[in-house]
């Protein structure tokens, strides 16, 4: 992979304390950091949660811009700031021909659905559980074609829309999906207008996964999982043109590149 995993230490002397960093300073990057229990953290002047041991994350979305900052406050009162620079990715240009006109161009009808389901799915996103699972390690939910990837920008029928903001894999339907990391369920929708069956595993503070297009969904919200569960069934529900999974991450309302936390993919396994 051309962005290559981190870990910092900040021991600069002009720094008050320790920094610890781990994770990829890249558009899409998820970045994980350690500081002195009871410590507070800044990024950009927003609140970063962080946990009873120092251990927060941050993510930087698609079009990030090249510089960040964090600010931490000891429990001591004692503060400092750190630079972030941010690496700018290059996005490719996807051209999709033979959405259904209904999803193109949906009912006021369907509108309404839609409206309601967007609103279900910032609620699943927007929680903030105490839970450290982001901080494990990340495994494919599933093995094959790599058919999509995050950032890219998507043509419709010959009509410019926004970007993909995940990594499709093309699998036949009924294929299992297993979670990527553990969790919590936060949402299971067996049938949503754009993205068919959807399920969303929350992965702790802030960190959650949606799994989409879905034939079925085979867990409940607030279902505890673990790496190796079956939780779904690949389908082709929503704006799919074949069956395929949709798998994205955020960071609350940051998109961040699932790619970046996995592997490369087993080619031989997933041509099985």
């Amino acid at each position: 992979m051309r962005y290559l995993i981190l870990l910092v230490l900040l021991l600069n002397p002009l720094l008050v304390f320790p920094l610890e960093l781990r994770g990829q300073l890249v558009q899409g990057g998820m970045v994980i950091g350690e500081v002195a229990p009871g410590s507070r953290v800044m990024f950009n002047e927003q609140a970063v949660a962080v946990s009873d041991e120092g251990i927060f994350v941050i993510g930087f979305g698609r079009d990030a811009e090249a510089s960040a900052r964090l600010s931490i406050v000891a429990a001591d009162g004692r503060h400092q700031q750190q630079a972030l620079r941010i690496e700018k990715r290059d996005y490719k240009i996807q051209r999709i021909e033979g959405i259904d006109k209904k999803i193109m161009s949906p009912s006021e009808q369907s509108l309404k659905r839609i409206g309601e389901e967007a609103t279900q799915v910032r609620a699943a996103r927007a929680e903030m559980i105490k839970r450290l699972d982001f901080a494990g390690h990340f495994q494919w939910p599933l093995q094959g074609p790599i058919s999509g990837v995050y950032g890219s920008q998507r043509v419709y029928n010959g009509v410019p829309k926004r970007p993909h903001y995940g990594v499709d894999v093309a699998a036949p339907v009924g294929a299992p999906v297993t979670t990527p990391a553990p969790g919590v369920v936060t949402l299971a929708h067996q049938d949503m207008f754009y993205s068919g069956g959807t399920l969303i595993i929350d992965h702790g503070y802030g960190i959650s996964s949606t799994l989409m297009h879905l034939s079925k969904v085979l867990v409940v919200v607030g279902q505890e999982v673990k790496p190796g569960d079956v939780v779904a069934e690949v389908g082709a529900g929503g704006r799919a043109t074949g069956p395929h999974l949709d798998w994205r991450m955020n960071w609350f309302t940051v998109r961040i590149d699932p790619q970046l936390l996995v592997q490369p993919m087993d080619t031989q396994e997933a041509r099985k």
